[in-house]
């Protein structure tokens, strides 16, 4: 006997969308391990490899424990590690990086949607994994001087208030629009370095995708992720700033994919949505009267991609229905 209680609904909700999201990790590791030509890389793509299957397994376990049917997720079916290599030096690693981020914001989430104990340390060691990975990332792309870093600023001497509303002018044509503070700035490098990677994951998938639907979907993305970059570096221009440009992780030449497309539709819109959340940050904490409005338009943009995904993945019956509440019409009848 145990004295566990049941899973309630954001706990199993919880479980089922780690469980996608580690297999989809799982499944792209295991291509990038196949195509590393870097030690070091492979070593970081290896170790992380593992730790996610343990946790795979782990979650098969919690399933089986409570009765749960397991997932169908991702399996050795959505990828292909014979192919040729689709993304040049250095992606797999700025590739991992931006899902270890995202893993971290899910972890985090997942932890206050759990009330027993157990799932709640799962999380913890969870969210402990992936600061690791994150950090080992970090510290390859810094040695390998592939990320640029966000711009330098002269320490502040004196602590500064607005002194009028004119601090948050953005529109006004009677007055000029300051400088950015350092919290837009942040916001702004990362969604520029964030679409950067999106833009070269887009053209790679859009090269191999099987179905052509699948293909002018990818393409638009890789639009939406171009007139982001153009936006936001404009902004930054207007106050001097050098919008970055992160080199490596092109895609190559390659038209065979490695990955199916449910796969790279899921993994898509697994992006998409990170991007709808930081932009939703970006927005609050952007206090010039012009970004807010700039943020919600591509908030938009965001949002409509990430719809028409949704319907190409249920039209071809790849999207996996999370588990639902009981019909309780439907049983009465």
């Amino acid at each position: 006997m145990t004295d566990k209680k049941a899973l309630c609904s954001s706990e199993l909700a919880t479980l089922w969308m780690t469980y996608q999201q580690k297999t989809m990790i799982q499944r792209i590791l295991e291509y990038f391990i196949e195509k590393a030509d870097d030690e070091e890389a492979k070593r970081i793509l290896v170790d992380t490899h593992t730790n996610v299957k343990k946790y795979v397994e782990r979650l098969i376990s919690l399933f089986e424990d409570e009765g749960c049917v397991i997932p169908a997720g991702f399996t050795a079916e959505d990828v292909n590690p014979g192919v040729p290599k689709l993304f040049d030096h250095h992606f797999d690693i700025m590739f991992l990086r931006q899902l270890k981020a995202i893993s971290m914001g899910l972890h985090t989430l997942h932890v206050n949607l759990s009330y027993r104990k157990d799932l709640i340390l799962l999380y913890k060691e969870l969210t402990g994994m992936t600061q690791t990975a994150y950090e080992k990332c970090m510290d390859y792309l810094r040695e390998k001087d592939v990320l640029p870093g966000p711009p330098a600023v002269t320490p502040p001497r004196t602590i500064e208030f607005a002194q009028s509303p004119n601090y948050m002018a953005g529109f006004n044509i009677f007055s000029d629009k300051r400088v950015l503070n350092t919290v837009e700035v942040a916001y702004l490098y990362f969604g520029i370095e964030s679409n950067t990677l999106g833009m070269q994951m887009m053209t790679g998938f859009a090269q191999v995708a099987n179905e052509p639907e699948v293909k002018k979907y990818f393409i638009k993305g890789k639009e939406v992720s171009k007139k982001i970059i153009s936006d936001y570096s404009k902004v930054l221009l207007q106050s001097d700033i050098q919008a970055p440009s992160p080199s490596g992780g092109r895609a190559t030449i390659s038209t065979i994919a490695p990955f199916s497309d449910k796969l790279m539709m899921y993994c898509t819109s697994l992006f998409t949505n990170f991007g709808l959340g930081s932009n939703a940050l970006g927005t609050a904490f952007s206090l010039r009267s012009d970004l807010p409005v700039m943020l919600a338009s591509t908030a938009k943009d965001i949002l409509t991609y990430g719809q028409d995904g949704g319907k190409i993945m249920a039209k071809n019956g790849w999207m996996e229905q999370p588990p639902s509440m009981e019909d309780r019409n439907k049983l009465v009848k």
